[in-house]
């Protein structure tokens, strides 16, 4: 592969490697969901969801607008009651415990602060609930304030603040309290793209500094990739798959996920054998295993991992038919065969060029066509 290809998972994903290496986890489960299930009005929205929830861990609730994630937010939260199933927190169910005695605080899109106080009594609203003392309460709220980057903001009237400010210190009022899990509802949807992508990395630095678990909820997939330790794909009521950010990204389990987790080329195909598969009426090579010969399959290939070789010794050729420039990266899309194949590469070319694709047998993604058990 020449060295101006895009190579790997994505962007995203390689910002994502470094950033958590060296993160310390716990492997003991903290809550355990089981068999939950929530309907309103007679429409099932959760359908039988089973997930393990571990100490010290960054997991993200993502999917589309009506999956359910929301729901499962607010039934941890206390604030919505599920239809079947329970919730162990520390291997004790939950279920009847009001809001105000579960070990979780959450932050909402709305940072719902409390205008008449200040940024020191917004964050200190809590403590002084609990009746702690001034000097307690003064030491935790400067420690609070120090986490989320606004020493000398103390007095400041919350309407004064901007949008992520204001975020960190509903943020900050949330921590405050000690929780060991914090839940947020798609805190960061408000703000523009720019601060929006720096709060992610401030956020995954807040759980790590704190080793509060945190449960946090989004469409954003992007948002997904970069902080998490954990992402749960949803979709419909259901879970799609769990897993680490590059393994939900590079080992897609169907094609909602492989369609929903960054851009994907899906090619119907056939599994010839044993690392072996056919696609576009060539054979490559590939890292699957264990398919019946000739069964049916969907091959799975990231635009970054398609690359352009000259036509002459490329397994697939086709025309060149838009070429959009995306600051890092051409998008390039190329007609083989009547099928479309997208490209991201830092190479250009130009409309109607004849060109070559070919594709490294690890970035050839088998999975069972949908519906056709592997049996």
């Amino acid at each position: 592969m020449e060295t101006s290809e895009i190579k790997s998972t994505s962007y995203t994903v390689n910002k994502i490697k470094s950033y958590n290496q060296g993160s310390v986890k716990s492997n003991k489960p903290l809550i355990e969901i089981i068999n939950l299930s929530k309907e309103f009005d007679g429409e099932i929205v959760l359908k039988e969801i089973n997930l393990t929830i571990k100490e010290n861990e960054f997991l993200t609730l993502l999917g589309p607008s009506g999956c359910g994630k929301t729901t499962i937010l607010r039934i941890l939260a206390g604030f919505v009651s599920p239809t079947n199933g329970d919730i162990l927190f520390e291997g004790k169910s939950i279920l009847n415990l009001p809001p105000n005695k579960r070990q979780v605080n959450t932050v909402f899109q709305r940072y719902a602060l409390f205008p008449h106080l200040n940024v020191f009594e917004n964050i200190a609203f809590g403590l002084r609930l609990k009746k702690k003392k001034d000097d307690e309460i003064v030491a935790k709220v400067k420690q609070m304030l120090r986490l989320v980057k606004l020493e000398g903001f103390e007095s400041r009237n919350v309407n004064s603040l901007s949008g992520g400010q204001q975020q960190r210190v509903a943020i900050a009022r949330a921590l405050v309290n000690e929780p060991k899990v914090l839940l947020l509802d798609e805190p960061l949807a408000a703000l523009d793209l720019k601060l929006r992508q720096e709060m992610q990395y401030e956020l995954k630095e807040m759980q790590r500094e704190t080793g509060i678990t945190f449960i946090y909820v989004t469409h954003d997939q992007e948002e997904a990739l970069t902080m998490s330790d954990t992402i749960v794909v949803m979709n419909s009521g259901l879970i799609q798959q769990v897993g680490t950010p590059i393994d939900i990204y590079n080992e897609p389990k169907n094609r909602f996920v492989a369609n929903f987790i960054g851009e994907s080329n899906i090619i119907p195909g056939q599994m010839v054998a044993d690392y072996k598969v056919r696609f576009e009426n060539q054979i490559f090579d590939c890292v699957d295993r264990g398919f019946h010969p000739n069964e049916p399959i969907d091959v799975v290939i990231r635009p970054e991992d398609l690359l352009i070789v000259d036509k002459d010794s490329a397994p697939l050729v086709g025309v060149v038919d838009s070429v959009i420039f995306k600051g890092v990266h051409y998008e390039i899309c190329v007609i083989v065969n009547g099928r479309e194949y997208v490209i991201h590469t830092t190479k250009s070319a130009r409309i109607g060029d004849v060109v070559g694709l070919t594709v490294e047998p690890e970035n050839i993604h088998v999975m069972e066509v949908e519906g056709v058990g592997n049996e």
